[in-house]
């Protein structure tokens, strides 16, 4: 006999699929700036993410999930049709962006369609204020801590190394090695939670779970997912991030990787969901601007933000268009 009923399955494995292009769409998060200072090869860089992305969601516990799956919609909104609707308009996002090179942002696409659907079903009153002021705030802070952190950490080393030979780049790079394993890690344990969170919240739905709680096989069949679209890598995503800011040097990659895998951690354990992609972009752009703000190709950083202004209310309204489909027609 299964654990869980049909219907709990079938949203399992949706949610799975949804996991797995998290782990494609935001492997260039993770290995973007180690290939493109050549620390690692392309393959042993996703190998390393993908390993070190699905251990973060076994390690560092669950407040994340926790904060996206009971502290932002009201209980009498946790439907089959919401549910759905907000999962399939995150993964239709994600898809999108994807395809487009665009880095955007799970997270703000899972929101965005959670947000979405609940408004079409119920709406706005059956948003719980209080959660999701925690998430927008960790959204909309997570970034800025970022870019200020990169450029910190840059003005420091360069500080720092200032009697250096260029020889010191080669330590850097095996510096990277060490602040990208951590940096996937970190990723793994925020993100992978997201997959969790949304997880229990259709599990409640189906009825397979009378409360919302977290099984164990929750969190490895999530983590598995995430390493898995890790793995085969966004590409198209990874040039965006590792080369089309500027040319991101040793020094540039151990300081992104160490500014965002503080914050995103830190967000982890605090139970803030926050978006890898504009962290690390972020993380960039600062690290950059600390060396001269003309070395910053600020065009290609603009496009983003227009992408993550446009990711909430662009997901929201296809969770609205996908939940009024499915409550019509299925």
């Amino acid at each position: 006999m299964l654990p869980i009923s049909l219907e709990g399955l079938l949203f399992v494995s949706i949610a799975l699929v949804f996991g797995f292009f998290n782990g494609l769409h935001d492997s260039s998060n993770v290995v973007a700036t180690v290939i493109s200072t050549r620390a690692l090869s392309p393959r042993r860089a996703l190998w390393m993410a993908a390993i070190a992305n699905g251990i973060g969601p076994l390690v560092f516990g669950v407040a994340v999930a926790h904060t996206i799956g009971d502290e932002v919609v009201a209980a009498e909104a946790v439907t089959l049709p919401v549910v759905y609707a907000s999962l399939l308009a995150a993964i239709g996002w994600n898809v999108i962006t994807l395809l487009f090179g665009i880095p955007s942002s799970t997270s703000h696409a899972l929101i965005g369609g959670i947000m979405g659907a609940v408004w079409a079903a119920y709406g706005f009153g059956a948003l719980e204020l209080a959660g999701l002021e925690k998430v927008l705030a960790a959204l909309f802070f997570s970034p800025l801590i970022g870019m200020v952190a990169g450029y910190l950490i840059v003005k420091v080393l360069l500080f720092l190394a200032r009697p250096a030979t260029p020889h010191i780049n080669v330590w850097f790079k095996r510096g990277q090695i060490l602040t990208a394993a951590t940096l996937a890690l970190s990723h793994g344990s925020n993100d992978g939670q997201k997959t969790i969170g949304i997880i229990a919240l259709g599990l409640v739905a189906t009825g397979d779970l009378k409360t919302f709680s977290i099984p164990d096989w929750v969190i490895g069949a999530s983590a598995l997912a995430m390493g898995l679209g890790t793995f085969f890598g966004g590409w198209s995503l990874i040039r965006t991030l590792g080369a089309k800011f500027y040319r991101v040097r040793p020094i540039h990659g151990f300081s992104v990787q160490m500014a965002s895998s503080g914050v995103i951690l830190g967000a982890a354990l605090l139970g803030g969901p926050v978006s890898t992609t504009h962290v690390v972009s972020s993380a960039i752009v600062g690290a950059g601007s600390a060396e001269r703000l003309q070395k910053v190709r600020w065009g290609v950083f603009n496009n983003i933000v227009i992408s993550w202004i446009l990711t909430i209310p662009a997901a929201g309204t296809l969770g609205a268009l996908l939940y009024t489909l499915i409550h019509r027609f299925v």
